[in-house]
């Protein structure tokens, strides 16, 4: 009687605690591409497999967890996965299935909610705060939801549950594979304070370094910075990382969200300034775009290069053509045509990134290639 009276208690908390607050459920899939690859192909189960193309110039786009445990991951070279697990089984992607399996999973979401905002095939925002079945708790529709997912597709997803974007994809991560984890707002602050600060969104490889010079480790640490001291020494993230030190996210979950680019970036160990270098680089990074092109199915006509140099001075450089920009074939040599407009002999380049922006109707100067000036931001994969 009384363990159910502790449950009830913390049930009716949990309801009434989020009354004032949004629910916002972020549901990330494990390991999809290789999960599919696996149940589609008893063969491959149990087995360490990474999901690419076996060339010179491949990268990973999925590890399932049995490859992972040598230091498999996404966004790696096909060769150096190899090297970590020489019993590694490459599979190359079927993309046409990810994506009817993804609609699957949509259409599931869409029987809780009509505000769905995907990240990408394999995950999105849910926001239930006001659901179609009525469930007042939002733990709930997330254990429904995956109930679901399970049942339609035979694969499992992660759930992370919370008042906030912010929280709610930390939360999905927590537990994983096949977890669900719950932050309720009155525990928020604790939890972030407790938080490795390398959790937090926006904090990449080198400002996590420069987080940790500054003595800050956690999000308790963050949260002992001014405002005036974050945006001297992170700019526009400034306001960023001290909001979400506070558990402050007011982005709303988005239904109708249209992709606008596909971008990606390396930061190089060293700075490089050789041709054979840059071109190598270059391939590299052309490589990379190509499988985030097939994971987002996104169709663009303009190719932008981006350049840091060793200064942290940058440029970009854009071209538009007639056809949509999917094949390596298409875009390396564009990429080339950018570059060779780039004097690095006395510059060393530090970064460089490569985007595909600009859909078939919204460019209207016919096939012939037009050289622009363009600003495009970039998600810094490597920061």
């Amino acid at each position: 009687m009384v363990i159910l009276a502790v449950k009830f208690f913390y049930m009716l908390t949990f309801a009434v605690g989020m009354t004032k607050e949004r629910r916002i459920i972020h549901v990330d899939m494990d390991q999809f591409f290789a999960a599919v690859e696996q149940r589609d192909n008893p063969a491959l189960r149990g087995l360490p497999i990474a999901v690419g193309y076996d060339a010179e110039r491949g990268v990973v786009s999925t590890a399932s967890y049995e490859a992972r445990r040598f230091g498999v991951h996404s966004a790696q070279s096909i060769q150096v996965a190899k090297r970590l697990c020489p019993q590694l089984v490459i599979v190359e992607p079927h993309f046409h299935r990810y994506k009817e399996v993804s609609a699957q999973i949509r259409a599931i979401f869409n029987d809780y909610t009509d505000l769905v905002e995907p990240l990408s095939l394999d995950e999105a925002f849910l926001d239930v705060t006001t659901n179609k079945r009525g469930m007042a708790l939002a733990v709930d529709v997330a254990r429904e939801v995956k109930q679901r997912i399970v049942d339609t597709t035979g694969l499992t997803a992660s759930a992370g549950v919370s008042y906030c974007k912010f929280l709610a994809k930390i939360a999905s991560d927590w537990r994983k594979p096949n977890g669900l984890f719950v932050v309720h707002p009155d525990r928020a602050q604790q939890f972030i304070d407790q938080l490795d600060v390398t959790r937090i969104w926006g904090v990449g490889h080198r400002t996590a370094e420069h987080l940790h010079h500054m003595g800050v480790f956690t999000g308790a640490d963050l949260k002992r910075l001014s405002l005036a001291h974050l945006q001297q020494e992170f700019g526009k993230m400034g306001q960023v990382f001290y909001n979400f030190a506070r558990g402050i996210d007011e982005r709303p979950v988005v239904a109708e969200w249209e992709r606008k680019s596909v971008s990606c970036e390396r930061t190089f160990e060293r700075d490089i300034s050789q041709p054979h270098d840059v071109d190598m680089a270059l391939a590299h990074t052309a490589d990379e775009l190509i499988g985030r092109i097939r994971k987002s199915g996104f169709r663009g006509h303009t190719l932008t290069l981006k350049v840091k140099f060793h200064d942290f001075q940058q440029i970009t450089r854009s071209t538009t053509v007639g056809q949509p920009l999917i094949t390596i074939g298409q875009i390396l040599p564009l990429a080339r045509q950018l570059m060779a407009g780039v004097d690095y002999s006395r510059h060393p380049i530090r970064l460089i990134g490569l985007g595909v922006s600009g859909h078939h109707e919204e460019t209207t100067h016919g096939s012939a290639p037009r050289w622009v000036q363009l600003e495009l931001p970039f998600k810094d994969w490597n920061e």
